[in-house]
């Protein structure tokens, strides 16, 4: 059982996001919040698995809740869901810890699997911004020193970082350097190892910001 806390400063937003989820068995809704303030509180209480975060909401904002959840209770995944396709706000969540970012019109069946994925520590973006991320259309924040384990990248593992970066599959990357599919997936999971990130998807973000 997955349990759920609820963030949105509109209570007809919190009101259909239960609706919508009770009637999922593998779901629990242990909590609901007005504003990040309150959120940051109810998971010091509650210990949630994933919160519903919103973006824009009176005393503190979705993206600074997050920040605080991910560094207080790092065993909290945070799946920002809201009505803003703002770049700013995206770069933002996703850097500060963020488990994924959603829009509210994200069909049904698809919001209650990026739940699922984010609780087993997949990241889920919604439809277009990977790849506006990794191709530097969404703004960075001014870039920290390079993550731990970044010098630790063999030239093979960066050459097959800056692959994956630009979308390339397992078999596109094995066919583009003449190695088998398995020795990829090796390397890839060295790779995710190294800089301690849950999946290809954060290594392509990481991939953007320090270009290998």
């Amino acid at each position: 059982m997955i349990r759920i806390l609820l963030v949105d400063d509109q209570s007809l937003i919190l009101r259909g996001l239960k609706a919508l989820l009770k009637p999922e068995t593998t779901l629990a809704i242990v909590g609901e919040a007005e504003n990040g303030k309150v959120a940051i509180e109810k998971v010091a209480q509650l210990h949630p698995d994933v919160v519903l975060m919103d973006v824009r909401m009176p005393v503190m904002d979705g993206v600074a809740a997050t920040r605080e959840i991910c560094q207080q209770f790092p065993q909290t995944k945070v799946l920002v869901l809201t009505t803003f396709d703002d770049d700013e706000y995206v770069s933002r969540a996703i850097q500060w810890g963020a488990a994924g970012y959603l829009l509210k019109d994200t069909p049904p069946d698809d919001l209650v699997q990026a739940i699922h994925a984010v609780d087993k520590g997949y990241t889920q973006l919604a439809p277009g911004l990977v790849q506006k991320m990794i191709q530097g259309q969404i703004p960075s924040l001014t870039a920290p020193s390079p993550p731990p384990g970044w010098d630790e990248l063999t030239p093979r593992e960066k050459e097959i970082l800056g692959l994956i970066a630009t979308g390339a599959s397992n078999r596109e990357i094995a066919q583009t350097l003449f190695i088998a599919e398995k020795t990829v997936k090796n390397h890839i999971t060295n790779i995710l190892h190294r800089l301690q990130v849950r999946d290809r998807t954060q290594a392509a973000l990481l991939a953007r910001d320090y270009p290998v």
